[in-house]
């Protein structure tokens, strides 16, 4: 969400410049004038198209910029059987979560399951070490789920009752 508002800047300069091309070239002037309707239009269709991306989840092989994450957090799982699973992870070093979509996989859906099901009981986090490495087939049902346990509260040192002064004796 960060990089949103950058892409549409650079969308925005393709579209001004293949504009200006348009407008510039020796072409007869009804020609120059669609190219530069053509243009003014295709600058708010791609604010709607970013705008509809954020509300979907993002293909696993799609992510490129944090495909070398170490470790992700899985917050929460959707399966569609048969069809793909769908995962709220919230990757190593940042705050907002994102949605991911996983291709199909019957052991690697049975494994999701059990786990989260064992780190709630558990209270405990569900972590997912590698989460966009290339697996080939089968391998994708190994992947490195790990529950950690919440952390310990800090102990309290034990109270030492209160000295109280004792007339009778010289002692407090």
């Amino acid at each position: 969400m960060d990089n949103l508002i950058y892409i549409f800047l650079a969308l925005v300069i393709v579209a001004a410049a293949l504009a200006s091309l348009a407008i510039w070239a020796p072409r007869v002037t009804r020609v120059r004038i669609s190219a530069l309707i053509i243009a003014a239009a295709f600058i708010p269709l791609g604010y709607v198209q970013f705008i509809e991306l954020l509300s979907k989840p993002k293909p696993k092989s799609f992510e490129w910029f944090e495909r070398n994450v170490e470790e992700a957090e899985i917050l929460a799982v959707s399966l569609k059987e048969g069809e793909a699973i769908f995962m709220w992870l919230r990757l190593d070093g940042a705050l907002e979560p994102r949605y991911y979509v996983f291709p199909w996989n019957l052991k690697l859906a049975e494994r999701l399951e059990e786990d989260v099901d064992s780190a709630i009981g558990r209270n405990s986090k569900l972590v997912i070490k590698n989460p966009f490495e290339r697996r080939v087939g089968d391998n994708l049902g190994d992947l490195n789920l790990q529950i950690i346990p919440p952390p310990l509260m800090p102990l309290k040192k034990p109270q030492v009752p209160p000295r109280i002064f004792n007339p009778r004796k010289q002692e407090v």
